[in-house]
């Protein structure tokens, strides 16, 4: 089994990073493999909604940032990470950016898979980014992964995470419990049971024709 944690900051060695290793390091001593992306500082295209990648090739029509190599590798993993720094109480812009992008391009990479969002702050805004990272999950049948309090960790003044102690243990219980839901996932698709099958037919509208 293989998880990919996604590394939202600019920083590749910054405090979201360490935040994802924490994580990483619980779910490799129960034999999952990780991978961590790092998405950098280069400039990350915004949807445009062209819906090029709705015509068979689940790809981005953008090729020069990360999104479709993102979205390669998530067709192999069996669960997902998100890590973010907080800006003014909302997640990293790039990091939304290709969010956006890659749950519309390939959603069916991401259906059905485990998945929680973590976050970095100097003081406040963790749980209201929290709320938007959530909604990508739950509107694509995710299981959300939650741990002993929310998935924050505090930025301490040398710029590492080294220093919350809480915030770190609740890193390591949330590794946990991913792995724990992987493990029951796996077990019982040997045992046949299978994601449903959903099919969307009724959308709602409320405009006057």
């Amino acid at each position: 089994m293989k998880v990919i944690l996604f590394n939202g900051s600019p920083h590749a060695h910054g405090c979201t990073q360490s935040a994802l290793e924490a994580v990483a390091s619980t779910l490799n001593t129960q034999n999952i493999e990780t991978e961590i992306l790092h998405i950098g500082t280069q400039a990350i295209h915004d949807c445009t909604a062209c819906g090029v990648c709705r015509q068979g090739s689940h790809a981005c029509v953008f090729q020069d940032d990360c999104v479709n190599e993102w979205l390669t590798k998530a067709q192999t993993a069996d669960a997902f990470v998100f890590g973010s720094p907080v800006y003014y109480a909302h997640p990293s812009g790039a990091l939304l950016s290709a969010m956006d992008r890659m749950f519309y391009a390939g959603s069916q990479y991401f259906r059905h898979k485990p998945a929680c969002a973590i976050f970095t702050a100097r003081r406040a805004g963790t749980t209201a980014s929290m709320d938007v990272l959530n909604k990508y999950f739950t509107i694509n049948q995710m299981p959300v992964v939650a741990s002993t309090y929310w998935n924050q960790i505090y930025r301490s003044a040398d710029g590492t995470a080294t220093a919350d102690a809480e915030g770190l243990q609740t890193l390591h219980h949330l590794g946990n419990n991913l792995a724990w839901l992987m493990q029951c996932i796996e077990l019982g698709k040997h045992h046949g049971i299978t994601a449903p099958n959903q099919t969307k037919t009724a959308h709602t509208g409320f405009l006057s024709k």
